[in-house]
């Protein structure tokens, strides 16, 4: 049960990322965060310090990317 409830949470950032990203310069940093949270957190196994250092990161490229 527990692979349902992540694969439940992944696809929700996956559509927030998306309906973010295509709204503007702001929602593009924002999407950039959760998509970069998310992959941060896949990547280190759940750890907060790779969840958010994905979500800085990609809110990093999202800004850049909207400029």
């Amino acid at each position: 049960m527990n692979w349902l409830r992540r694969f439940s949470a992944a696809r929700a950032s996956l559509v927030i990322a998306v309906v973010l990203a295509a709204a503007g310069t702001a929602a593009c940093t924002l999407g950039g965060a959760a998509a970069g949270g998310y992959v941060g957190n896949r990547a280190t196994n759940g750890s907060a310090v790779g969840t958010v250092g994905g979500a800085v990161a990609g809110g990093v490229i999202g800004h850049e990317l909207s400029k």
